[in-house]
């Protein structure tokens, strides 16, 4: 609808240029928005106040010669200038009620586009340490980070999903002395506890499962642990592939999948970290100071230059991330988007620092981050804290128990990553319009079971038979949630394009809102009145498929009965 208006304007835009009320064509394109407010039409233009100095004229006379000089057309009922000089459209009827033929004929496909047009971008999220159940955090990821994948594949383009396991470094060898902890008979409780240790019940049952040495499958290998408790690399190797298992299956009931799971310990066995410090040293990035090697991270925009080699040995976190994105590079990954909690914000600006200082031709903005902020869960009240399982947080399988896949999935998706989500469990099992994930469900169900009376009526009671007879659908309520229907689109390309997937579960509200409005208001199915009950169908149909299309994009079911 955007785009057609759109070039209505550009046109009447030409002819101004034309008769020389403009002295030149625009660099500029209208731009349209939604109104709030039906008082003041469907879609309004402040062009005519942008243009207002280069015509030398009011913006309000400017707006009336433009609106002159629209070439004939189906798609605009009457227009209104309000105000300092903004247009105002007031669709036709048949212009709102082609979204429900533009929806039908679409089907599952209506909201997608070809944007991306096929060009590759990874997109990496979750990368857990495998030290302990995925908490609620990595569940924000996952929801965010998967829709995300969505969204980009449904607006065109090709989506490479990635988990990135850090199964290196101090946080491993933590896991493994505790393991070995249980192993030895030991509890948190005693005076030789690791200091840092983990404390929850799965280091039991992973300490146990050493010990039975049995045998565990993840992803990429099978170990089969040796029993021995004094062997602390058989342990980390048994505990690392025990919890990737626990991940996986976590993320397998999650309805989130990957194409690929990289490791850290392969960017050091095959080199990777010494060749990219290498690069980095021979590219004149780098300098000796204390003992310690750093990167010139100062000269790419960052307020200090950052320590890689410690005085003591061993590389500092952000070195393994800059070879690692060295290697999303050389893969021919020409965008790349990392989903991650808001605590990596500081590596940003040194990933990006050593990447430039490869001069391997990366931009300066490569790659792309989404940070989402903390969950707070909330339940009878007061906040959870702990999960007996993992000891100190509560995990995405503690939610997904609670409150079912789908209410954890757009609860966790549904508010913008950059705020701060209160997850608020009694709020997700109520069945009640305040439970948004129940409030958008059973508008889909509630259409389904309209269906269910319409074809026990036989004949041609179909949402298709009703395509004859839109012309009857003359309700202000049937008209502006037709127009809303015909966003879609709009609101997929956008929501993919500023990587913000709670634009689509903020939109499947208002649709669920007016559909319900529309039914409280006038009767579906109506015998006597059989040519506007035909097309009420379709419309209903039509939002049925909208809201089903905009719950895939979330991971979340479309449910035919509750």
């Amino acid at each position: 609808m955007k785009d057609a208006l759109t070039e209505l304007l550009l046109t009447a835009l030409a002819k101004l240029v034309d008769d020389g009320t403009l002295p030149e064509k625009p660099a500029v394109t209208p731009q349209l928005d939604h109104t709030k407010d039906p008082s003041h039409g469907d879609l309004a233009t402040n062009i005519a106040m942008v243009l207002a100095k280069q015509a030398k004229r009011p913006p309000r006379e400017l707006a009336a010669l433009l609106v002159a000089a629209l070439p004939p057309n189906s798609l605009i009922d009457r227009t209104d200038i309000a105000g300092p000089g903004f247009i105002n459209f007031f669709l036709s009827q048949a212009s709102n009620t082609q979204a429900i033929r533009d929806v039908l004929a679409a089907g599952d496909q209506f909201g997608e586009s070809n944007i991306g047009q096929g060009r590759k971008v990874q997109v990496e999220f979750v990368s857990a340490n495998p030290t302990g159940p995925l908490h609620v955090g990595h569940g924000r990821g996952a929801a965010i980070g998967d829709s995300l994948c969505r969204l980009l594949t449904a607006t065109g383009w090709s989506v490479h999903r990635e988990f990135y396991y850090n199964d290196a470094g101090q946080q491993i060898q933590n896991l493994a002395l505790s393991v070995q902890a249980r192993a030895l008979g030991k509890t948190p409780e005693d005076p030789d506890w690791p200091s840092d240790g983990y404390r929850g019940d799965y280091i039991i049952d992973l300490a146990n499962a050493f010990m039975a040495q049995e045998s565990v499958s993840a992803a990429d290998r099978e170990i089969t642990a040796s029993g021995n408790a004094d062997a602390l690399d058989d342990i980390r190797e048994f505990a690392v592939a025990w919890l990737r298992r626990e991940q996986d299956a976590d993320l397998k009931a999650f309805a989130v999948i990957f194409d690929e799971y990289f490791l850290e310990s392969s960017l050091y066995s095959e080199g990777a970290v010494e060749q990219a410090v290498s690069a980095l040293e021979r590219n004149g990035h780098t300098y000796e100071d204390g003992g310690a090697l750093w990167l010139r991270s100062t000269a790419f925009g960052d307020d200090k230059d950052r320590v890689m080699r410690k005085r003591e040995g061993g590389y500092t976190y952000f070195v393994p991330d800059v070879a690692y994105h060295l290697n999303k590079w050389q893969r021919g990954f020409e965008r790349v988007i990392n989903e991650q909690g808001a605590d990596h914000h500081s590596t940003i600006t040194r990933v990006r620092a050593g990447l430039q200082g490869l001069d391997a031709g990366i931009p300066s903005g490569w790659p792309e981050y989404v940070l989402h902020q903390m969950v707070t869960v909330m339940r009878d009240g007061a906040e959870v804290k702990l999960s007996k399982r993992a000891g100190s947080y509560v995990t995405l399988r503690d939610l997904i128990d609670w409150v079912g896949r789908d209410a954890t999935r757009f609860f966790l998706s549904a508010r913008a990553a950059t705020s701060q989500l209160t997850f608020d469990v009694d709020l997700a099992l109520s069945q009640s319009n305040e439970n948004p994930v129940y409030y958008i469900q059973y508008a889909h169900a509630r259409v389904c079971s309209v269906k269910q009376k319409a074809l026990g009526l036989g004949g041609d009671w179909t949402p298709e038979a009703g395509l004859a007879h839109l012309d009857s659908l003359q309700e202000s309520e049937a008209l502006t949630l037709a127009l809303t229907l015909g966003r879609f689109p709009e609101v997929v390309a956008g929501a993919a394009q500023r990587l913000e997937p709670h634009d689509i579960a903020n939109y499947l509200r208002d649709v669920a809102s007016e559909l319900h409005s529309f039914y409280n208001a006038h009767k579906v199915i109506d015998e006597a009145a059989r040519e506007v009950s035909l097309a009420r169908l379709a419309l209903l149909e039509a939002t049925r498929q909208v809201i089903a299309n905009g719950l895939a994009l979330l991971g979340v079911s479309a449910p035919e009965s509750m």
